[in-house]
């Protein structure tokens, strides 16, 4: 251990990372406000990696509690979580593994009265559901606010992750949605509503491989090191077929 950081613990749990980054880049991490809207597969892990890299402050983003279904892959569930809120579940993980990470919780499901509180002052958003219909109320007021807003997605063992910014293609513009240049109408609802249908599958590694690249999405757009997966393109991959990691531009 450096002997730099001993006596202030915050340091001493970065200080394995602390030569890919200087002070001043994990800084910038150590006072950003990052929302995580869903805190189940891909939730779980990008909440526990933003707050193992350290990030200052985490607003956690889910209305569902756990159950059996979830134990396959939802990192933060286990026999003794079943039944309770996935938000609180999330917030006494995060204090448990880095104590120097502020939480705030929202107990409840996104629409488009309640997504301005949630997630105003935020650096970054980072989409961690399971619908279209959430993601494009979220990716709106993100771009609204000029928030970078980091989408990842699963289906079965494929996956894919991209980043939107104010001055790139939006998530529907990108993925073409119905709900395109469309107010977000009963009519509009309906029709976001059908492109997700039914319970998709889904297993182990997918969800939280998403998750922890989503949080590394989020770590290099705070600290200004390396490239961002910057909309239009999209990293997407695979695990039943290695060869079909790409990095591509849609």
């Amino acid at each position: 251990m450096p002997t730099r950081y001993i006596g202030d613990g915050y340091w001493e749990i970065a200080s394995r990372q602390m030569s890919i980054v200087t002070r001043e880049e994990q800084e910038k991490f150590k006072n950003a406000k990052i929302t995580v809207i869903g805190c189940g597969g891909i939730g779980g892990e990008t909440i526990e990696m933003l707050a193992r890299m350290g990030v200052g402050e985490l607003v956690l983003v889910d209305q569902d509690a756990f159950d059996l279904s979830n134990l396959n892959r939802q990192t933060l569930a286990s026999i003794t979580e079943l039944g309770l809120d996935k938000s609180s579940v999330a917030a006494e993980k995060v204090r448990l593994i880095n104590p120097y990470v502020k939480t705030t919780t929202f107990n409840e499901h996104i629409d488009q009265r309640n997504i301005e509180k949630v997630i105003k002052d935020s650096d970054i958003v980072i989409d961690a559901l399971d619908n279209v219909l959430t993601r494009v109320i979220v990716s709106r007021k993100a771009e609204e606010k000029r928030i970078p807003y980091i989408h990842g997605a699963i289906h079965g063992t494929l996956g894919q992750i991209s980043v939107f910014l104010p001055n790139t293609p939006s998530y529907e513009e990108m993925f073409n949605l119905p709900s395109l240049g469309k107010e977000l109408n009963d009519e509009t609802i309906e029709e976001l509503k059908n492109v997700t249908s039914g319970v998709p599958p889904v297993i182990g590694p997918t969800p939280n491989l998403i998750g922890c690249l989503e949080a590394f999405e989020a770590y290099k757009i705070i600290t200004g090191i390396g490239k961002v997966t910057v909309a239009p393109k999209i990293l997407t991959f695979d695990l039943l077929d290695l060869s079909t990691f790409s990095f591509d531009e849609i």
